[in-house]
């Protein structure tokens, strides 16, 4: 676990993102989370201005980023061959879907982390 002078974070929590009530954590984690948007989002003000639905949005677009490399990775050996890939290439790219995986997952969790973080710090602003 990453440890803050106040408090101790979960190792899924994003390095890229200063702990929550340090100063301008909360700017670290909007970035971050738009950092794993399409480019194209962060032209829409409704999703960078507000966290709550970012994180949500950020969080769906890892849901299916997930889906889609269990179908690449579920599919290779029956697809790939019939396309003239080579089976070293293919073993290659079912090693490379697998670490992808775990690397969604990885993020997904932080999503979570920062997400309810952000909702936290609203919710305490809250009259």
């Amino acid at each position: 676990m990453r440890q803050t002078a106040s408090l101790t974070l979960s190792p899924d929590w994003p390095c890229q993102v200063k702990a929550p009530g340090t100063q301008d954590w909360d700017r670290t984690a909007m970035r971050w989370l738009r950092d794993l948007l399409p480019a194209r989002y962060g032209t829409y003000p409704t999703l960078t201005r507000h966290p709550a639905l970012l994180a949500r949005h950020a969080q769906l677009q890892l849901q299916h980023e997930v889906r889609t490399m269990r179908i690449a990775l579920e599919t290779s050996r029956a697809e790939l061959p019939a396309m003239g890939v080579a089976a070293s290439v293919i073993e290659n790219s079912i090693r490379m879907y697998a670490v992808e995986l775990q690397q969604l997952g990885r993020l997904s969790r932080g999503v979570r982390l920062v997400g309810d973080a952000l909702l936290a710090q609203g919710a305490n602003r809250r009259p």
